[in-house]
């Protein structure tokens, strides 16, 4: 019995010695007292894709274009009228610059104040004040009558232009059509400053290929039936001629290049080259003038000449089919 108990007590001892209390099992997982408990690890940062990789931020919108006009062929009618019985080259400088109408006011006072210089003179002028207008305006400078005209009423110009560049081919039917009805009633023929074609197409071409007329009329008068026992022929007044020589080639003028229609084709034709502004690239189209330098509206040089606009005794006698200048004389020598 004795023996039994001995056994057992041996084996007890022996298995306290081999199972590891609860005290020095903490003891070997706590971790040592002189180390801090380690923090979670971070998140790492997000990846940034390289800028080849990156989405393009959203496009702006493109502006909507403005629809272009539609007129009908009454309002075209109406609207070509006053000027459709110029000759044909000082017509296609007019449909051409009345596309850029907010230069026609700036440029209409340049040439009133400088109507007194012509030929040589007036050319070196333009160059010289290196003017920011498009070429097709400034090729109305020699013709202060045609600018002012159009200055005093720009809902006309900006309408024409604006027809020119959308319904080119309907404006020159409407031309057609008022000359087909000014011919007609007698009123349009040719005389010693204008050549009238009979047709298929009606032209008006100068007489002189170096001088062009401006001609003065009523609509209200030319396009109708004449009253019986109405004087048909003093309808139509012809102005003094300008004289267009090879100073104002790089515009567009002179026999050779002048500004013409090409009336079966719908074409119009300025320096020699076709007018191809229409409403759908007016803001990028650059017509070619090789001659002509192109200047940005910036400081221009101090004005070199005497500025002198027109009096009414000037406008009148133009008007009159003559010519008066009063400041030809006082300026002769500084610009002959």
């Amino acid at each position: 019995m004795s023996t039994n108990k001995s056994i057992l007590t041996f084996a007890i001892v022996t298995l306290s010695l081999m199972i590891p209390s609860p005290a020095s099992m903490f003891a070997q997982s706590a971790p040592p007292s002189d180390q801090q408990e380690q923090a979670p690890t971070p998140p790492l940062p997000q990846q940034v894709p390289p800028p080849a990789q990156q989405s393009a931020p959203p496009a702006a919108p493109m502006p909507q274009q403005a629809p272009p006009p539609a007129y009908t062929r009454g309002q075209l009618d109406q609207m070509v009228s006053p000027v459709a019985l110029y000759p044909d080259p000082l017509l296609a400088q007019i449909f051409a610059a009345a596309t850029y109408p907010d230069q026609i006011p700036d440029a209409a006072r340049w040439a009133d104040q400088h109507h007194y210089l012509n030929g040589q003179a007036l050319a070196d002028a333009i160059q010289a004040d290196q003017l920011p207008w498009d070429p097709s305006v400034q090729a109305l400078l020699p013709f202060p009558s045609v600018l002012s005209m159009m200055a005093s009423d720009m809902p006309w110009t900006s309408g024409i232009g604006n027809a020119f560049l959308a319904q080119q081919k309907d404006v020159m039917d409407a031309v057609q059509r008022e000359r087909a009805k000014a011919q007609r009633f007698g009123y349009l023929r040719s005389n010693p400053q204008v050549i009238v074609s009979g047709g298929p197409y009606i032209t008006i071409m100068p007489a002189n290929p170096a001088v062009v007329v401006v001609p003065y009329y009523n609509p209200a008068v030319v396009f109708v039936a004449p009253a019986p026992g109405f004087f048909v022929g003093g309808a139509i007044r012809f102005g003094f001629g300008i004289s267009i020589g090879p100073y104002f080639r790089p515009w567009g003028w002179g026999p050779g290049v002048y500004a013409r229609f090409d009336w079966g084709g719908r074409g119009v034709f300025i320096n020699n080259a076709p007018w191809g502004r229409t409403w759908a690239n007016r803001v990028t189209y650059v017509h070619p003038y090789p001659a002509v330098r192109r200047y940005a509206p910036a400081a221009h040089p101090a004005e070199g000449h005497p500025l002198h606009a027109e009096s009414e005794r000037e406008r009148a006698a133009a008007r009159g089919n003559r010519r008066v200048e009063e400041h030809h004389e006082e300026h002769h020598d500084e610009h002959r």
